[in-house]
């Protein structure tokens, strides 16, 4: 009996609990149907690799040791989903060469680990008739349908940890710190950290800020005695003269201004209003790397067993979810090209601003 040849790749943003995830799929599907029985393929630099037919079968002594391991063996590598349909000057039909190297490689269905662009393309390789399953990944949390994905936790622990460090330079200095957290379009990770952190103001995409407002909230606390503040603002952040705009506006415009980024802006904008000197920390990447939290292991791992019960099930075209707290799925075409964003009337706002945190609205 020939084995069941499942395919795995990660694609976008690495982040903690991929590796988990790989190695909880691996094992539930050995276990549910035997070692002899499956034939993990790996897909190298995500789907980059599945268009060039990079892969490899993966012999099942790799999958141990890596439940600890940050970033993804399998690497990974950005291929924007809204060039998969183009044809650019290589003349490579890209959805075609995937559907190729899927056949190739004879395989019986694709797991594709990743964030939203990831999940779009996978849509469209179920549309095109290929046996698929998503897993959601991003340190963003904002993939429609599941309440958390597997990597923000661990982010949020290594944001919180920045934060909790600037406390002590922002006091010993009399200074406003701002720092900048990863988040082009939702602000999950800037709001949880920040409240975690103790942050005094938190910055969002999804509530547009008014200078002013920012500027008297950290006077006052200056005025009262404070003698530092924390700002925490998401990268995507934007004011509310910019929150009238379109997005190609709002780049033009900074551009124009000579903006680096909306933090650096505030952070000119708050020192000159309020006097205070005021500087900017940005982590970047480091929110991205090391090793996943326990959180992050228990929940990829138990995504990976979901997805090896889908497969054996011969359910396709869903991805692995949380639900309201339960472990389940969604239809591929009910949350690819849909991002959660943070409700500003959400209790995790609500529970900050009742202690006082400005959002700067």
């Amino acid at each position: 009996m020939a084995k069941k040849r499942i395919g795995i790749l990660t694609s976008g943003g690495d982040c903690p609990g991929l590796n988990a995830t790989i190695r909880g799929v691996a094992k539930a599907c050995f276990e549910k149907m035997g070692t002899d029985s499956v034939q993990i393929v790996g897909i190298q630099n995500g789907y980059y690799g599945l268009i060039n037919n990079i892969a490899r079968d993966m012999d099942p002594s790799e999958f141990s040791g890596i439940l600890t391991q940050g970033g993804t063996i399998l690497g990974t590598k950005r291929q924007p989903f809204k060039m998969m349909s183009v044809i650019e000057e290589d003349n490579v039909d890209k959805v075609k060469a995937m559907k190729d190297t899927y056949k190739a490689q004879k395989l019986d269905c694709l797991l594709t680990l990743g964030g939203n662009g990831t999940h779009k393309t996978a849509n469209l390789l179920s549309e095109e008739g290929l046996n698929v399953i998503g897993l959601p990944k991003t340190i963003d949390n904002d993939i429609f349908g599941t309440d958390v994905t597997f990597g923000f936790h661990t982010a949020v622990d290594t944001a919180t940890d920045v934060i909790d460090r600037l406390h002590t330079t922002a006091a010993s200095h009399s200074r406003i710190l701002m720092v900048e957290i990863m988040g082009n379009k939702a602000g999950w990770l800037t709001l949880y950290s920040g409240i975690a952190g103790g942050a005094d103001i938190i910055i969002i995409p999804e509530i547009p800020y008014d200078t002013d407002k920012v500027v008297a909230a950290l006077s006052k606390r200056s005025a009262a005695g404070k003698t530092f503040s924390i700002v925490a603002v998401a990268e995507g952040a934007f004011d509310v003269a910019e929150a009238q705009m379109k997005k190609k506006e709002r780049a033009k415009k900074r551009l124009e201004e000579g903006i680096t980024t909306a933090t650096a802006r505030l952070a000119a904008q708050v020192q000159k209003g309020t006097g205070i000197e005021t500087r900017v920390c940005t982590p970047g990447h480091m929110l991205r790397g090391g090793s996943p939290s326990a959180y992050d292991r228990i929940l990829a791992t138990k995504f990976g067993v979901r997805a090896a019960e889908l497969i054996a099930d011969g359910k396709y075209g869903y991805s692995v979810a949380m639900i309201n707290g339960a472990i389940g799925e969604n239809k591929l075409k009910d949350v690819a090209g849909k991002t959660k964003f943070v409700d500003p009337d959400c209790s995790y706002v609500r529970t900050a601003k009742n202690i006082g945190v400005s959002f700067g609205d």
